[in-house]
């Protein structure tokens, strides 16, 4: 098996055959490259290998395309049902609703098209039945790819609820927030109720992580399945495909994302300046915006795709440019190139995806400057000292959201 197979087959499957065609499209020179970054990988340690693939692989998985289950979970009697029948297909697969606590006793789920949902009973419950009720809610959330935690807005969050949701947290799935019943508040105390639940909840939860619903009126659902896909990439494409109103908000997290990881990875001890994963991560990341605005994944759109993005901004160029008119660390101006012509990428690909308007290069290098140079400001506060990844990744994405504002959409 050669080189390049072994390292195909830690991508997800339905990936290979993406991955695949970007090699193909590759100059022999940047396949010589590639070799070498190869080698480089074999013989370094197995964290640093798996680090770097996780980086790339991320823009991959949701081109894999199976279907996601979505356990709702929460105390009892939060209206878990309700938001289960907003998103169940068939009238058959509806669950009972009703006002007295604890109306559902089982799990049970149903087809929503985009993924399978399931409904729980309440996980808060005590006694005989409340206990076996709640070890069925557990068992589904454990075999969940995401979780949508609901809670009672009239009821707020208390010691139990806080409880429970670090129980949940602490099974290691991506996860939603919501606050249901919303309707029951008035509108100009709606924003007060819902910061005082995320503080409830812990220092580790912000008032935009958390969802205001009414499941019985259908407000807002649309919001947890945008927050969902965030949460889940595997769910990008399908409610991509699904929802056209909501593709330019699924696409954009997913290019600060990619620019975020790009930065990391430019910051890796790679040879050949890390143009290979580079490359691999903004072709998968251009692959995955053509997919959320539902254009064909074939061998020609992935090469098409490469060849239109994936060349023409200079980057060393611009990086010695740069540093001479910007005295900061090489790693931040690295980091800063890197994100910044990934987020020129994205931008360019949503401009023709959703309006059928091709950005030229010149457009797009001038983009990248202008917030390379916005990055770079945003990173001086963190010192020369290089900062861990995850800090990094971190303030890169916090970064990029200020300073691309202004040059989108």
């Amino acid at each position: 098996m050669s080189s390049l197979d072994e390292i195909l087959k830690e991508f997800p499957p339905g990936v290979r055959q993406v991955v695949e065609p970007v090699y193909a499209g590759l100059s022999a020179d940047k396949q010589r490259q590639l070799g070498e970054m190869l080698r480089w990988l074999r013989g370094t340690d197995a964290k640093g290998m798996r680090q770097l693939l996780d980086l790339v692989m991320a823009q991959y998985r949701p081109l894999a395309g199976s279907k996601e289950r979505i356990a709702i979970v929460g105390p009892v009697n939060t209206g878990k049902s309700a938001l289960y029948n907003q998103f169940v297909q068939s009238e058959q697969d509806r669950a009972a609703v009703g006002p007295v606590p604890g109306t559902t006793r089982a799990s049970q789920e149903a087809d929503a098209g985009l993924f399978v949902v399931v409904d729980t009973p309440g996980a808060d419950a005590y006694g005989p039945v409340g206990q076996a009720e709640k070890r069925a809610a557990f068992a589904a959330a454990r075999s969940a790819d995401l979780l949508i935690m609901v809670f009672d807005v009239a009821k707020g969050i208390s010691g139990p609820d806080r409880q429970l949701y670090d129980d949940l947290v602490a099974l290691g799935k991506p996860y939603v927030v919501v606050l249901n019943k919303i309707d029951l508040i008035a509108d100009r105390d709606r924003p007060a109720v819902v910061t005082t639940a995320a503080q409830n909840l812990g220092p580790g939860m912000t008032p935009n992580q958390v969802i205001a619903t009414s499941a019985t009126q259908g407000e807002n659902v649309g919001q947890v399945l945008l927050a969902a896909a965030k949460a889940e990439p595997q769910l990008l494409l399908a409610i991509g495909r699904a929802l056209p109103a909501y593709r330019y908000q699924l696409a954009w997290p997913r290019v600060l994302q990619a620019a975020a990881a790009a930065g990391t990875i430019a910051l890796m001890p790679l040879p050949v300046a890390t143009f290979v994963p580079l490359v691999t991560l903004q072709a998968g990341l251009v692959l995955n915006i053509a997919g959320i605005y539902g254009y064909p994944l074939t061998v020609q759109r992935a090469r098409e795709l490469v060849a239109t993005f994936g060349a023409g901004f200079g980057a060393r160029m611009l990086f010695q440019q740069l540093s001479e008119a910007v005295p900061v660390a090489g790693w931040v101006l690295s980091a800063a190139i890197a994100s910044s012509t990934t987020a020129a990428m994205g931008y360019a690909a949503i401009q023709w995806f959703d309006r059928g308007q091709k950005v030229s290069s010149q457009a797009m290098r001038a983009l990248a400057e202008e917030w390379t140079r916005g990055v770079v400001a945003g990173l001086r506060s963190l010192g020369r000292r290089r900062p861990g990844r995850q800090t990094l990744r971190s303030r890169l994405e916090e970064t990029l959201d200020q300073v691309t504002r202004g040059g989108r959409r």
